[in-house]
């Protein structure tokens, strides 16, 4: 959740660690820090400051020059915001210097061991205890120093270590957090993110849990906890800087709700198989034979990962006649579940780094499931861990509210459907009828955007609800639920979502002129079901939107979405939602590339 920066070469380093934060500052944070140093004049000179990066660059002085440096925004875990709490964390000594992502389980215990040996503590951090262990070694070389200290603590990390004896170095190591090395010419990179190196390099290294590196100027080395040396070649990402810009829209949320088209165009791209009327999804390694022995298939994610994966489940169940069901990965690896050979898992993560997704998948893979990713970002943990995948091309996601990740999480479950569907029972005639939908995507999911004006108006008329309803029945319950979230996240108003089939065993309690309810309607088998729900809200004097693929006359306002086939149709009548969640923010004021409390990349449990 929070983010490293790091830089060793020759350039001035405060200004490129600040560049750096700043295209982190997406995965959420609430305090910022950077430590430089330098060959030529070593000690470590530190600013933190509480709030957002551009308050850390207020308090950097002017004479604050060096060539090697590690920076960090924090997102809160022990110890509330401040500048005391902030990272990097310093050695009584001043010599050493941490920045860490992740949670040490054992922190409490250590640190009442290093204060009874008379180390003082500034901060509330778990982090601090990391910084006092390394400061404290006897050994040597400084890769001693803090293999030494990473035996000694149990959790999760990612780690960049400076030591004022050690100039021309910097120290990483990975254990559940994300660390990726960027290579430059005469200089290298540290990040947790690639988004902080694309604009220096394309050529990174990620390392693998249990690894760590040394950087120097011009060479890096990476080598296990244990010391044993590891070959880790670089390797181009696709990524290019210019993603990472708004490109003139006013948030990166409005660009990502505007790049679906194109990112839906991308997903679909070399995969469509007319021929057979199926799909080539070269990542699974999943031969019929193979795909004929799968007798359940069990989707696994966190929040819009999970609603995605809802949505995959139905698709699967539809098109493949396999059963299928969802579940929040969260609770998934704590219930002791019943792990069958003949079930696929899948497991969905934006980030690839979910700690809640990648610990399942390690649960699972230890008790010999067949786990399959379905990511966003190349290279990313759950990628390296499943056994195969499927990539969505989203592209960059910079917002921490996920839309067009989502969008192209749905699409690559119904290429998995239409795959799994056509090894078994479904015919020519179906598969092609997909396909035919699946092109047809693109161009209404740019139809849907250009009803942006009305959506507005919409948003605005309703923005001053203090809560808001979400039904759909079957198919659109998960839209209805993922709508829910993305209002909720970024508007701050509170929403609920409930299936229409339920409305009678409870909440119609609360229908009344002040709640509105906004309903999924499709032009599907269940229509005449669903507007009969509209019939209850309005006899209880509720306003309804709808969003529905023609005019509703029970609603108080319709939004039109084109039709596309019935399983397709949950893809597109969630983007109409994505807008007005981000109207109704933007009529409220609301921060809606940083929702308050929110991270991107929720790498902690």
């Amino acid at each position: 959740m929070c983010g490293i920066v790091g830089y060793i070469g020759k350039r001035d380093v405060a200004p490129l660690l600040l560049e750096g934060l700043q295209r982190l500052e997406y995965r959420g944070y609430d305090s910022a820090g950077v430590v430089v140093t330098s060959p030529k004049a070593p000690g470590l000179k530190m600013v933190k400051a509480k709030g957002r990066v551009r308050d850390l660059e207020a308090k950097i002085p002017a004479r604050f020059k060096g060539t090697t440096g590690i920076a960090h925004t924090r997102w809160a875990t022990h110890g509330a915001p401040s500048d005391v709490n902030a990272h990097p964390h310093m050695s009584a000594d001043n010599k050493v210097a941490v920045v860490h992502n992740g949670i040490i389980d054992n922190a409490a215990e250590l640190r009442r061991k290093l204060e009874a040996e008379g180390v003082e503590f500034l901060s509330e951090t778990d982090t601090e205890v990391l910084t006092h262990l390394i400061a404290r070694s006897t050994a040597e070389k400084l890769e001693d120093k803090v293999r030494q200290a990473v035996r000694m603590i149990e959790g999760t990390y990612g780690i960049a270590v400076l030591h004022a004896d050690f100039p021309d170095r910097i120290v990483v190591a990975r254990n559940g957090s994300p660390v990726v090395l960027g290579i430059g010419e005469k200089e290298m990179f540290v990040a947790s993110d690639i988004a902080a190196l694309v604009m220096h390099t394309r050529q990174i290294v990620t390392l693998d849990d249990g690894e760590m590196a040394t950087l120097k100027a011009d060479d890096f080395r990476t080598y296990t906890t244990e010391g044993t040396r590891t070959t880790s070649e670089p390797t181009t990402v696709e990524w290019e800087a210019e993603s990472y810009d708004m490109g003139g829209h006013d948030t990166y949320m409005h660009k990502e709700i505007f790049e679906q088209a194109d990112a839906v165009d991308r997903v679909l791209r070399g995969r469509i198989d007319d021929r057979f009327s199926t799909v080539h999804l070269g990542g699974l390694n999943l031969g019929a034979r193979e795909a004929r022995q799968i007798r359940r298939v069990k989707i696994l994610g966190c929040g819009t990962s999970y609603h995605a994966g809802l949505i995959g489940a139905q698709m699967i169940e539809e098109l493949a006649r396999i059963p299928a069901d969802a579940e929040p990965a969260s609770e998934f690896r704590y219930r002791n579940a019943v792990v069958d050979p003949d079930t696929l898992y899948v497991a969905v993560s934006q980030s690839g780094e979910t700690y809640d997704v990648l610990a399942a998948v390690q649960e699972l893979k230890r008790k010999g499931a067949r786990v399959f990713g379905v990511v966003n970002v190349v290279g990313s943990a759950i990628a390296r861990e499943a056994d195969a995948g499927i990539y969505v091309h989203a592209g960059p996601e910079v917002c921490v509210v996920s839309t067009k990740c989502f969008t192209n999480t749905t699409v690559a479950f119904a290429l998995l459907a239409l795959h799994l569907g056509r090894t078994r029972d479904l015919s020519v005639r179906d598969g092609k009828r997909i396909i035919e939908g699946l092109r047809r995507l693109p161009g209404q999911i740019t139809e849907i955007l250009k009803q942006e004006e009305q959506i507005k108006e919409l948003a605005e008329l309703y923005a001053d609800a203090r809560s808001m309803l979400f039904i759909g029945r079957v198919r659109g319950y998960p839209v209805a639920r993922e709508a829910s979230l993305k209002l909720k996240e970024v508007s701050y108003i509170h929403a609920e979502a409930y299936p229409a089939s339920e409305l009678k065993h409870g909440p119609l309690a609360l229908i009344e002129p002040a709640l509105p309810t906004v309903a999924i309607v499709p032009d599907d088998d269940l229509l005449e079901k669903n507007r009969a729900a509209l019939e209850e809200i309005k006899a209880r004097e509720g306003k309804i939107l709808a969003v529905a693929h023609q005019h509703q006359e029970k609603a108080d306002q319709t939004i039109v979405v084109p039709k596309n086939e019935d399983e397709l149709d949950p893809i597109l009548m969630g983007i109409p939602l994505q807008l007005l969640a981000y109207h109704t923010a933007k009529a409220l004021g609301r921060d809606i590339d940083k929702p308050r409390n929110l991270a991107k990349s929720v790498t902690v449990e």
